[in-house]
């Protein structure tokens, strides 16, 4: 048994800051609970460089009685959640500042960051599951942190969406154990092949059903909307962003190293989830007026693009490099765009950006990057993303997909144009205080979410290598 602490530094980084902000937060006074934050900022910074470390130094490992794999996919999604952790932390400085419930904010981000990190390295069935609680239940409380109706309503949702997927979940851990006797992932794939074909269907499908829930993906997606509309923006620039690196990578895990061989055809499943997935987000979006709810099912259109990588997961060496760098991107991409939200509280629906280019040219600018990127315009990081993963799609036998992604990503610059083209009118532009601004550090973090999708596709030829490595054995 490989007990090495050492390999999960950053893991225990979120989660000891967790303890330590969430003791300190009983005593300290109001008006220094910014304390937490700093020190939710230092446990990320020590996690980033931990996983520096790690990849620089250590080859593949498992640790744990093989629970826990640290390899490049767990290197990848560290940096990826780690960084984005660090932006949403950025932009909720103006919400939550002197809230009486600021300390435990900081605290939930933490642990459901935590969470999410043990997600993306679980190698083991009763693993997965236990980093799917811990990544979701302090969500729950985020989404109804403003105790007002629409927060409470779309923390219900969540809740009860996630409790009925997490028993699916369950159940289906049981069942693969049943049919594997085992729960660890190499074992799974040892046994599966010749394991009754009903039963590790029924059960693939259980367990999945727990990460398509927390990627948003359809038939799991009913939750996306009511929540990022309901809960703070920045609370809802989170569950539109982390929960899905977690859930995409622990779910191409999943299928690359226990149900390789298994004899189920997972691949079509997966594809057909992504066609829906992706046409859906698109077409709910198209006549939307709030731009909370247009950025919702925006991300549950980017997550079927995402879904392709997992189809073609054993299908070709590509679908690894672009499901990571495509992550990257669209992180940054999509919290960019959340965060000129924050900035902007008053601005709810398109017309209320009628003229923002006049008034704040930066945040223009920076909303003109974000959306034309998450279109997947060049040279925005999203472009290079689409590109590996329609290029691994293409390699992995699923033409017809390929071209239905690009069909849905040209549709979907119909409803991007819809919130873009106010940004210039001069003719009637939306009341003064409808741009009136938050302050700095939500606009801070906006400019510097859009620097970063601009430079993953202008450097990407130097960011992608470090999404190419094997994953554990």
């Amino acid at each position: 048994m490989n007990e090495n602490l050492s390999a999960l530094l950053p893991e225990l980084a979120l989660a000891g800051g967790a303890v330590i902000g969430l003791l300190a937060g009983s005593w300290l006074p109001r008006h220094r609970q910014w304390a937490v934050a700093a020190l939710a900022v230092a446990a990320c910074v020590t996690g980033l460089a931990a996983t520096a470390v790690t990849m620089a130094t250590r080859g593949e490992q498992a640790v744990f009685s093989q629970a826990f794999a640290v390899d490049t996919a767990t290197d990848a999604g560290r940096l990826i959640v780690l960084g984005a952790l660090l932006l949403v932390v950025a932009m909720s400085v103006e919400t939550v500042r002197g809230h009486k419930r600021e300390s435990e904010y900081w605290v939930l981000l933490l642990m459901t960051g935590a969470g999410t990190l043990a997600m993306i390295g679980a190698n083991d069935l009763l693993m997965l599951f236990a980093a799917y609680l811990l990544a979701s239940i302090p969500a729950y409380a985020l989404s109804a942190f403003a105790k007002d109706a629409p927060g409470t309503e779309a923390a219900l949702k969540y809740y009860l969406m996630g409790a009925l997927l997490g028993t699916t979940m369950l159940a289906g851990t049981a069942l693969l154990y049943g049919a594997g006797h085992a729960t660890l992932y190499p074992q799974l794939r040892a046994a599966l092949p010749s394991a009754p074909y009903a039963l590790v269907t029924v059960g693939l499908v259980a367990v999945l059903a727990g990460l398509l829930f927390k990627a948003g993906a359809v038939p799991a997606h009913f939750w996306v909307p009511d929540v990022t509309q309901g809960a703070p923006t920045p609370v809802a620039a989170y569950v539109t962003t982390l929960p899905k690196i977690g859930g995409l990578i622990a779910g191409y895990r999943l299928l690359h190293q226990a149900l390789a061989d298994s004899g189920v055809n997972w691949p079509l499943l997966l594809a057909i989830l992504a066609a829906a997935t992706m046409t859906l987000g698109n077409l709910a979006a198209f006549f939307q007026t709030s731009v909370k709810r247009l950025l919702a099912y925006s991300t549950i259109s980017q997550v079927g693009y995402l879904l392709m990588a997992l189809a073609v997961a054993t299908r070709t060496d590509l679908a690894q490099k672009g499901l990571l760098f495509y992550l990257a991107a669209y992180a940054a991409t999509n919290l960019g765009a959340f965060a000129v939200v924050t900035e902007l509280p008053e601005a709810r629906d398109l017309a209320d950006y009628r003229g923002l280019a006049r008034r704040h040219p930066g945040l223009a600018a920076v909303l003109v990057v974000c959306l034309l990127g998450l279109v997947g315009t060049p040279p925005t990081g999203v472009f290079l993303g689409k590109l590996e993963i329609f290029s691994a799609t293409i390699d992995g036998g699923y033409t017809w997909l390929a071209a239905l992604a690009v069909a849905n990503t040209v549709a979907s610059l119909f409803y991007y144009l819809r919130w873009l083209a106010p940004l210039f009118t001069t003719a009637d532009p939306a009341p003064a205080g409808a741009h009136a601004v938050l302050g700095r550090w939500a606009a801070a973090t906006a400019y510097t979410a859009g620097a970063l999708s601009l430079a993953l596709g202008v450097a990407g030829g130097t960011v992608l290598p470090f999404a190419t490595g094997p994953l554990l054995p």
